[in-house]
């Protein structure tokens, strides 16, 4: 795949903030969907608790040439972050930016995602992850049902 091979993860550097935002809030919607009250969606640079956290992480960004298709962050064994551009769907960005922070993070990775995103728990579950437990949270005021995903101890090295 041409843009599998063109793709470049780096470090993430303060003038990628405003694309980081933009991938966030183009993508944030399809994580909500099945999970969360569409109206829990807020913007990247709006949402003081989560902005926290992303300033806290260690983060990279992938670049398909000058755009940024994707990021993800990691806080200690947290991997706190992981967004890929809706227009990058299925090209192996988010497989390449987890292994990147599986292995940033360490044997004890682990992540919060919401039950019906369908499409990131697939991802992490092929990677070896394992939902550990779900429970009832809170996003921007509106309940959701999210999982806590464990790297398994037998998951192959990568």
């Amino acid at each position: 795949m041409a843009e599998e091979r063109a793709l470049i993860i780096r470090a993430y550097r303060d003038e990628d903030f405003v694309a980081v935002c933009a991938v966030h809030d183009r993508a944030r919607p399809d994580e909500l969907r099945g999970s969360c009250d569409p109206r829990a969606f807020v913007p990247l640079a709006q949402e003081q608790e989560d902005l926290a956290s992303f300033q806290r992480s260690a983060k990279y960004v992938a670049c398909q040439g000058d755009l940024i298709a994707g990021f993800m962050g990691v806080d200690g064994e947290y991997i706190s972050w992981l967004y890929v551009d809706p227009d990058f769907y299925g090209h192996g960005i988010g497989r390449r930016l987890l292994r990147l922070a599986v292995e940033l993070a360490g044997p004890g990775a682990w992540t919060i995602a919401l039950v019906g995103n369908t499409r990131a728990l697939g991802l992490y579950e092929s990677e070896g992850f394992a939902i550990g437990r779900t429970f009832e949270g809170e996003n921007a005021g509106y309940t959701c049902t999210a999982a806590r995903l464990t790297l398994h101890p037998e998951a192959p090295a990568r």
